[in-house]
């Protein structure tokens, strides 16, 4: 028995060095091959991510610059209303100081009134 475990674990042994050296031949063999695809793929990778960059990038910039388009013109209407609304109630005080001017005794119509 012992020279039968002994034949099946240098059989073994033998097995295992062969299987590693055919497997380290084919790997040099391959590897060459393989290392340029990585790299072919890294580099297409890159540059897929750059170009994808780039579009998000520029539909980014046009959101943006229509957002501000959009805030301008919004700001604009709000400026516009607020000068039209000063404007209104500057003509209001202006009739109603030329009211009281003109009024009973030239603008003291109150206090004459009250006297």
């Amino acid at each position: 028995m012992n020279s039968q475990t002994s034949e099946r674990d240098h059989s073994f042994v033998m097995g295992l060095l062969t299987g590693t050296v055919v497997g380290a031949g084919l790997m040099m063999w391959l590897a060459p091959r393989t290392t340029s695809e990585i790299f072919q793929r890294m580099a297409d990778s890159a540059k897929s991510a750059g170009t994808r960059a780039s579009e998000q990038y520029q539909q980014a910039r046009v959101r943006v610059g229509d957002a501000v388009d959009e805030l301008t013109r919004k700001g604009q209407g709000v400026r516009d209303g607020l000068a039209e609304a000063v404007a209104r109630g500057a003509r209001e005080v202006e009739r109603g100081a030329t009211a009281a001017k003109s009024g009973p005794g030239s603008g003291n119509g109150r206090a004459e009134e009250r006297g």
